[in-house]
């Protein structure tokens, strides 16, 4: 087995890398880089110019096409009182006057709860709570809306489970019909409550814009010894509440390091190494989707391993989500090992970052996060407006960055037998 461990100079380099921290702090100075808005515009912009500074590094861009949307308005009253919200990325439009509704609330919003009760959705407003996002058994916010929309309901809320914060994400929705998605608070939700006097009554109202668009997915490569690819990706979009910060300037200023330490060695090792990054990734994968999509069986085959940093900082545990490549998690183990880090793998596929797109089709993917399965980490305030720097440890970016370059570093040089174990 090739050496795990990554060599001294190039684990020095990235320690003693300042731009680390620099990039992951102008990341956060673009704002929350909401795909369509000037602050994801900027931050792409940023980033193509961190990337193709990187010497050696042949740069391209693809465009990405994709529904426009933006929120021009969004309210939410019952009983006289209005309630803080957000709407959810693509939600649907309510009518101009607004929806008026009975609310049922669905508590988790389980497939369990919503089979008790659907009987009393059909024409009615679903409420539910939002989840850790990164925890065995979470319920994606994505999959209850889809359990709200078969059962008849003509609105969603989600309310956060953080006091006094609102969340945001992706109401799922491409185009065409859905239905008005907003988030709220878990004060608003305690308000909505049921009573002996029936279910409360609501006033939804959200008006958007709907218009083609297009954004880009940064490519940047450097070509190994052989013909096959390790992949380092990351997404730069995020959201209009809060920095982004978690989610993801941190998994971004981590790509960024790993390329600039490892670029000078790549081209003496088995695979070449091809860095990207993506943007509508809050807009159900949109980017990565687009991409692999359109890779040749050839191309798809070629790439041994997508490595996915996304939300990489926050809490000094780090955890592999293998996506359901057994024979993956042996590698990754050792990797960590011989690099004296601790790692935790999580086999099921889960399709909330751009690996689950490589992984859907049979590329071997993971992706990096932080924080899994620890309610008290700060990744309990990822999609809210609490996703700020101050969440984020200088000591805990380094880390995740060090493994990350580890991992890939390991991938790149595996022999051939050794790759092709991490498909089974």
């Amino acid at each position: 087995m090739t050496d795990l461990a990554l060599p001294p100079a190039i684990a020095a380099a990235i320690i003693a890398d300042a731009q680390l921290w620099q990039n992951f702090n102008e990341l956060c100075d673009c704002g929350g880089r909401l795909a369509g808005t000037a602050s994801e515009k900027q931050a792409m912009a940023y980033v193509r110019d961190a990337i193709a500074a990187v010497d050696g590094m042949r740069c391209s861009t693809v465009p990405v096409a994709y529904n426009g949307w933006q929120a021009t308005r969004a309210t939410l009253t019952a009983n006289g009182r209005t309630f803080r919200v957000h709407p959810l990325v693509r939600s649907a439009a309510t009518p101009p006057a607004g929806l008026t509704a009975e609310v049922v609330d669905l508590g988790r919003g389980t497939p369990e709860e919503f089979e008790a009760h659907k009987a009393d959705i059909a024409g009615r407003i679903v409420l539910v709570r939002h989840e850790l996002m990164f925890a065995a058994g979470t319920i994606h916010r994505r999959r209850k809306i889809e359990m709200a929309q078969a059962a008849g309901a003509v609105g969603f809320l989600i309310a956060s489970s953080q006091p006094g914060l609102l969340v945001t994400g992706s109401s799922g929705r491409d185009s065409g019909p859905g239905i008005p998605c907003l988030a709220t608070t878990g004060e608003a939700a305690a308000a909505l409550r049921r009573t002996a006097a029936g279910w409360p009554l609501a006033t939804m109202v959200v008006e958007t814009r709907e218009q083609a668009a297009v954004t880009e997915t940064l490519i940047a490569e450097i070509a190994g010894a052989g013909d096959d690819w390790i992949v380092l990706s990351a997404h730069v979009d995020g959201h209009d509440v809060n920095e982004s910060a978690m989610d993801n300037a941190s998994g971004v200023a981590a790509v960024l390091a790993t390329a600039r330490a490892l670029a000078p060695h790549v081209g003496t090792w088995q695979r070449g190494l091809r860095v990207m990054f993506f943007s509508v990734e809050e807009w159900a994968l949109t980017g990565s989707a687009q991409y692999v999509r359109a890779l040749a069986e050839a191309e798809r085959n070629g790439i041994s391993l997508n490595v996915n940093l996304d939300s990489v900082a926050g809490s000094p545990h780090l955890t592999a989500m293998t996506s359901g490549f057994a024979g993956l998690e042996p590698f990754l183990l050792a990797t960590a090992e011989a690099n004296n880090q601790s790692l935790r793998t999580v086999r099921p596929l889960m399709m909330n970052s751009d690996h689950g797109n490589f992984a859907a089709a049979g590329i071997p993917a993971f992706r990096l996060v932080a924080g899994y399965d620890d309610p008290m980490a700060h990744l309990r305030f990822v999609l809210t407006e609490a996703d700020t720097r101050d969440k984020v440890a200088r000591g805990e970016l380094t880390t995740a960055t060090l493994l990350a370059a580890a991992i890939v570093h390991a991938a790149a040089k595996a022999a051939p037998e050794q790759a092709q174990t991490w498909r089974r």
